[in-house]
């Protein structure tokens, strides 16, 4: 007789009745279990459990960090079943990407120059946490270039849509394991600035979940699905088909590296496309790596290597995506651009997916938890150096709960360690966006200058304690603004209707639940928002919100959810991916009609054509068309 299988919910519970000791004994044997499998997991549990400890009760922070590893060792012990089934694909970074910096041919170690312009035909690749060159510079793809990349694409998806759907399921698991025993070196490739934990939290367990839900669940909703047919046509049998688009074009930015570039490629392989990614040009260097792997993992399962291209470039690149052939195009980025894809994409009548950017509220209600909102709202603020089209922007804290908040947030925020990304014990990374630091600090300005105080950071040459930095030609200190907490904040500062895209918690003052909501509704933005409150009450709130995705009491939980569509409204951009709708939006949607009973053919009675008043051009009975 098995085992009684214990539910999540009730393994977090005892877990959370651990005294802090047992806990940490715990935590020391499963990381003990995980290195041999993974030094980034090993590190991930201590780090993450340091560096929660200074925001939250340390016994919730050590239930967290083993819930995180057990998840963990969920995809582990799956390795492990299929190691013998699933081919093992080895793909190695080369010794400038494992970090080892670029020597400059005449021998000294460069720096990318604070301020200058990008070159029009190559890709300067540089970590934004030193501005040290990574290697050389990538070159930049013209539109000529795309388009042949489309045309390889086309010629490679005629192939794998006649794939089956066990054949697709057995790229994914090539592309699980790949992911499960790499995860060291994706994390440390990203060169997008961010701690190995954001990296690890944001990129690699996102991922995760989605290859696990389309394995478990994408061919059921793929499958053609049976509709009714109607009275009229009672003799008759329709269905819905699913079938692939074709080639998919996909414009990604540069925050998720790993996951914006591996988010379209599992949905699209899936349905049976080609996918022809741009990437940023801030985050060119890692995909490098992620494109060897890619072709390797096709090639483990003999899929043809060209059905993923990568497009490194500038504009002119991504506008080629959207205008050299693509049958339907996904677009990441801000609302200019977005506008600019859809005006292009209009002149080939190509349909597109929009998911702009966000300015997410954060609402705390007041019957709200703060010892469960208080973590949240600093991790929707400064995860990622706050670089997160889904981070939470506007704060709207109920006056009973204000000063408490205020007071939690203030000092747990003051605690944060900001740094290069590989560093040890560092909290909030680099911003990887040149003149981004600047530009949230002339937001920040514009608030004090209006009467809000900067209650922690609030200046971009200092860190979040307030002590001094230098910032001269060389420094890579002008990519590290301080996480930053800002109160007093009113709605008539620009803080408040811009996207900040930064590390910066803005709260401002409520007094009613109608008053949260006239507030978030105020905006021309709306990706996510998020409520805490009794369940009853922030699902009220929730539901007056106009917003693609509402999350109650967490943050942003719609994206780990992965059956979830994802997706805004208003400037937030429109249509959706992820989930269900997502993988059935890589589709057409065929409609089908066949006769009800096989072998049998069902024409229309002759009686009713006879009273058809539509018969045409005669009639048989002479019923309609006899003379008077």
């Amino acid at each position: 007789m098995g085992r009684k299988k214990v539910p999540p919910s009730a393994l977090a519970k005892a877990l959370a009745k651990l005294p802090i000791d047992d806990a940490k004994k715990l935590l020391a044997v499963a990381a003990r279990t995980a290195r041999a499998r993974s030094r980034t997991i090993v590190a991930l549990g201590s780090s993450h459990l340091a560096r929660v400890s200074r925001w939250v009760d340390a016994q919730d922070a050590v239930t967290l960090a083993l819930c995180a590893l057990a998840c963990v060792f969920t995809y582990l012990a799956a390795s492990y079943v299929s190691a013998a089934l699933v081919p093992k694909v080895d793909v190695a970074l080369t010794d400038e990407e494992r970090r080892g910096g670029y020597d400059a041919p005449g021998g000294k170690s460069q720096k990318w120059k604070r301020g200058a312009p990008f070159p029009k035909d190559r890709i300067p690749c540089y970590d934004p946490g030193t501005m040290e060159m990574l290697g050389p510079d990538m070159p930049a793809m013209s539109a000529a270039d795309v388009k042949a990349a489309i045309a390889k694409a086309r010629i490679a998806q005629k192939q794998w849509a006649t794939s089956s759907f066990a054949k697709r399921r057995s790229l994914l698991r090539v592309i699980q394991r790949f992911v499960l025993e790499n995860q060291d070196e994706i994390c440390e490739v990203s060169g997008a600035g961010k701690p190995l934990v954001d990296a690890a939290f944001g990129e690699i367990l996102t991922t995760m979940e989605k290859i696990k839900w389309l394995l478990k669940e994408g061919e059921r909703w793929l499958r053609p699905e049976k509709r009714g047919a109607g009275l009229m046509m009672f003799y008759k049998s329709a269905r819905v088909e699913y079938r692939p688009v074709g080639v998919m074009g996909a414009i990604v930015p540069w925050n998720y590296p790993f996951h914006n570039v591996f988010n379209p490629l599992l949905a699209n392989v899936f349905a049976g496309n080609a996918l022809v990614v741009k990437v940023s040009e801030h985050a060119s260097w890692s995909s490098k790596y992620y494109g060897r792997a890619i072709k390797a993992c096709l090639a483990a399962v003999g899929a043809p290597t060209d059905l993923v291209q990568i497009v490194h470039g500038y504009a002119e690149a991504g506008g080629a995506v959207v205008t050299g052939g693509c049958d339907k195009v996904v677009f990441v980025g801000s609302t200019g651009v977005g506008r600019a894809v859809m005006r292009a994409a209009a002149e080939t009548l190509t349909p597109v997916v929009l998911e702009l950017g966000g300015k997410d509220p954060f609402i705390v209600l007041q019957d709200a938890d703060l010892s469960q909102c208080v973590p949240m709202a600093l991790r929707g603020a400064f995860q990622s150096c706050g670089q997160n089209c889904a981070g939470a922007e506007r704060f709207y804290v109920h006056a009973k709960k204000y000063d408490e908040f205020v007071k939690r947030v203030v000092a747990a925020a003051s605690k944060c360690r900001q740094g290069w990304a590989l560093a040890p014990n560092v909290d909030c990374g680099a911003m990887c966006m040149p003149n981004q630091a600047a530009y949230v600090q002339s937001l920040v300005d514009d608030a004090v200058a209006k009467g809000a105080t900067a209650a922690v950071g609030g200046a971009m040459d200092a860190d979040a304690a307030g002590q001094a930095r230098p910032i001269s030609h060389w420094s890579p200190y002008d990519r590290f603004y301080p996480p930053t907490v800002l109160v007093g904040v009113t709605h008539e500062m620009r803080i408040m209707r811009e996207e900040v895209f930064g590390p910066v918690l803005a709260i401002v003052k409520i007094h009613s639940d109608d008053e949260a909501v006239a507030l978030a509704n105020d905006c021309d933005f709306g990706l996510g928002s998020n409520v805490f409150g009794s369940r009853k009450r922030a699902l009220r709130v929730g539901a007056k919100l106009n917003a693609g995705m509402t999350t109650v009491n967490d943050f942003c939980a719609t994206y780990m959810a992965q059956s979830l569509p994802f997706g805004g409204v208003k400037e937030s951009g429109f249509d959706r991916f992820g989930g269900v709708e997502g993988l059935r939006g890589c589709c057409h949607v065929k409609s089908v009609v066949v006769d009800g009973v096989p072998g049998i053919r069902t024409d229309i009675p002759r009686p009713l054509q006879a009273r058809s008043i539509h018969w045409f051009p005669y009639d048989p009975v002479g019923v309609v068309h006899a003379d008077p």
